[in-house]
């Protein structure tokens, strides 16, 4: 072993071994003090004594094998991890950790001859929404006291995926379209799917939109008129501003709401966007956007050291700078925005866009208000979402 390896190994605990080592020589010599020249040999010699620990190295090969990469919060996830030998001898008994999420593994493995395998079944806790990194498994050399610690890293970490929990929203949120091609709006077009009125024929105009028995009712040529229709595009903005949630029940909720919200549109084959906290979450099937709201996480940050805003109010901004033809917006918060925030938050979207805010307010009774011309539903269950929104459309 080389300086640089022992340097390496060390812990801080050996290295304040060393180092009162060094203080005892230095008194030993310097006043004459025999017993600590005794106390520091003793010390110096646990300390290489340890370092013996460390030498060697095991040859395995490890694999990790998780039985799912996605589960649903409280849903069962466990795995396995095998240990293979890979040495042309028998090789002593070791230890190993298996690092999972903020917690770590740790097993004892046995003695094992060339070829032979040590199979280990690990649970992983999933009782919060969260990305849990699995791994790397790792094999532990070091002494019993703590002197060194010698690691050699066998695999990567792998990714569990805690998705939020969901309810069916059929028919609740479809039930906000005009149609089932697109949402219409208030301009006016010669050519689209939603007829409007009829209007006088002009030089130019396309002759299949002319009304004939109309035309030969007035004596002069009509043609159709139609309002130009967008394609149901849907939003979901989060806000993740600790201050906009009295607890965090009432941003899981939020989350859960928004998670319910993603599913549906994929159900429907609408577009979607996500934003949470002023960041989109990347468009894609809807496991993968499940995927990345696993992850969102409340910002506890004070506001003059954030470095982004991430309210409601400037959620809204976001959605509308990245989708400025969405047809239905979902606004998710919790308890604590004012009227005048959810309807600032309106406000800076674009005009004729369907806004429903959602507030999160776990054991409350829902509720439907309007408030400016938005619809603001309160919910105090998941499972109370669906009927909410059903009584949002009317």
């Amino acid at each position: 072993m080389t300086l640089r390896q022992a340097r390496g190994i060390i812990t801080p605990l050996g290295w304040s071994v060393l180092g009162a080592a060094v203080a005892l020589f230095l008194l030993a010599f310097g006043g004459g003090w025999v017993e600590c020249a005794i106390a520091g040999s003793a010390l110096l010699a646990a300390l290489l004594a340890a370092l013996l620990f460390s030498i060697g190295r095991a040859r395995y090969r490890v694999e990790i094998d998780l039985r799912t990469r996605r589960v649903v919060v409280g849903e069962p996830a466990s795995g396995r991890i095998v240990v293979t030998s890979t040495a042309s001898r028998a090789l002593l008994p070791s230890r190993m950790e298996l690092p999972v999420g903020d917690g770590v593994g740790r097993l004892a493995i046995p003695a094992l001859r060339p070829a032979e395998q040590h199979e280990d079944l690990f649970v992983v806790p999933t009782q919060r929404r969260a990305v849990i990194a699995v791994g790397p498994a790792r094999s532990v050399r070091g002494d019993a006291f703590g002197l060194v610690r010698r690691e050699v890293r066998w695999t990567d970490p792998q990714l569990l995926y805690v998705h939020p929990r969901t309810t069916s929203l059929s028919g609740a949120v479809a039930g906000f379209f005009k149609d089932l091609e697109g949402q219409p709006t208030d301009e006016l077009s010669n050519d689209d799917v939603s007829f409007h009125a009829l209007r006088g024929y002009v030089p130019g105009d396309d002759r299949r939109y002319i009304h004939w028995r109309t035309s030969a009712r007035s004596g002069a040529l009509m043609v159709r008129q139609f309002e130009e229709t967008r394609r149901s595009h849907i939003a979901v903005a989060l806000s993740t501003d600790a201050a906009e949630y009295a607890d965090p029940d009432e941003f899981e909720l939020a989350v859960e709401a928004g998670a319910s919200v993603v599913v549906q549109a994929a159900k429907e084959s609408r577009e979607l966007t996500v934003v949470a906290g002023g960041t989109p979450v990347p468009a894609g099937p809807a496991r993968r956007t499940l995927d990345r709201l696993a992850g969102v996480q409340i910002d506890d940050r004070p506001a003059r050291t954030a470095d982004l805003e991430v309210g409601i109010v400037a959620t809204a901004r976001r959605v509308a700078e990245l989708t400025p033809d969405v047809s239905i917006v979902f606004l998710l918060c919790g308890s604590t925005p004012t009227p005048a925030q959810i309807r600032q938050a309106g406000a800076a979207l674009p005009v004729g866009v369907r806004v429903i805010a959602v507030r999160a307010v776990p054991g409350v009774a829902p509720s439907v208000r309007r408030i400016s011309g938005l619809t603001v539903v309160t919910v105090g269950a998941l499972d109370k979402l669906p009927v909410t929104l059903r009584k949002a459309r009317g």
